[in-house]
């Protein structure tokens, strides 16, 4: 039997800022016990959880936490971090309030952005 992943990563592969920033990710230690899921690719909303539709995961970064929660935004990267050998220490500090509120809060700053920075990273 599989062993459930600790972690799920919902990422848009269709992006070229989102495809380099997990590209990263994934070639660090422990990534291989993670899952990771594009949402950009055909057949995506049938491997989605209850909740989490097609159009809100390529508009905002998600992780499913292994308990079923589903955490999105800054929260998700302090998952995600936590969830990282590498990055640990830097996941269970800003799972913390009022550090993971500032983490939102640049998240939601770069959001607007990430439009542009696509087109930068295109080119």
């Amino acid at each position: 039997m599989a062993e459930t992943p600790p972690l799920t990563v919902y990422y848009d592969g269709a992006c070229p800022l989102c495809r380099r920033e997990i590209g990263f990710y994934r070639r660090r230690r422990g990534a291989e016990r993670l899952r990771w899921l594009d949402v950009s690719a055909e057949g995506a909303e049938a491997v989605l959880p209850e909740g989490l539709s097609r159009r809100a995961a390529l508009g905002r970064f998600h992780v499913g936490l292994a308990d079923g929660r589903l955490v999105s935004g800054g929260a998700a990267f302090a998952e995600l971090w936590a969830a990282l050998p590498g990055f640990r220490a830097a996941g269970r500090l800003f799972r913390r309030r009022p550090l993971v509120n500032l983490l939102e809060l640049a998240y939601r700053g770069f959001l607007p952005l990430r439009p542009y920075l696509q087109r930068l990273v295109r080119q």
